[in-house]
């Protein structure tokens, strides 16, 4: 039976199984699952994981990068945290704490294959998946997926067309770390941003 999604998002955010039953050594702080969703929102956008701002906040992408994101996307902030939306599930719902050189580490193993399916089968209304970063295009695009992530959202056409209920479109994180990325990838902005535009528009 599927979950009713309240209940499924009541759940998520009571979530302790990377303290609990960690895959690896436990998260090294308080989980604080980050996630929002509605049985209206048409629009999944599918992150990486909180950082320490996020973790604060319990705000998704609520720093520079969703600055960014918004700007992608052509919504205002009001508009991007409207639930009714926007659903917005990153495939690590917490913080997942620094490595030893300062940097986000990589999404909880344990969250995803705990809650993924569950929750895409809780909003089966979705209509278009925002693949943000390579965790997220890895589970989501399946044999879609091509190497790395600039070959991914380069081909983001075919994936696009490949796509039919979810359809699915490829994003690089938006990190200002890939600001030179960007500069690198002109036809990101050029041709890829307005088509995203576009469909974001005819779906919120």
């Amino acid at each position: 039976m599927t979950d009713t999604l309240e209940a499924l998002l009541r759940e998520i955010r009571a979530c302790r199984l990377c303290r609990e039953s960690p895959t690896g050594a436990p998260l090294p702080h308080e989980p604080r699952p980050v996630v929002t969703g509605s049985r209206t929102a048409r629009i999944l956008i599918a992150g990486q994981a909180p950082g320490t701002r996020v973790h604060a906040s319990g705000l998704p992408f609520d720093d520079r990068s969703g600055d960014r994101l918004r700007d992608w996307l052509g919504v205002s902030r009001d508009e991007f945290y409207d639930p009714q939306r926007f659903a917005i599930a990153p495939m690590g719902f917490c913080f997942p704490g620094y490595d030893a050189k300062g940097s986000d580490l990589p999404p909880r193993r344990e969250c995803a294959p705990a809650w993924r399916a569950r929750l895409m089968a809780a909003m089966p209304q979705i209509e278009l998946v925002l693949t943000v970063g390579q965790y997220a295009q890895a589970w989501h695009l399946g044999t879609l997926r091509r190497k790395g992530v600039t070959e991914t959202v380069g081909d983001w056409k075919a994936i696009f067309a490949a796509s039919e209920r979810p359809r699915l479109l490829p994003l690089p994180h938006p990190s200002w770390r890939n600001t030179a990325w960007l500069k690198k990838n002109p036809w990101f902005e050029k041709d890829l941003l307005p088509v995203l535009q576009e469909e974001v528009k005819a779906r919120t």
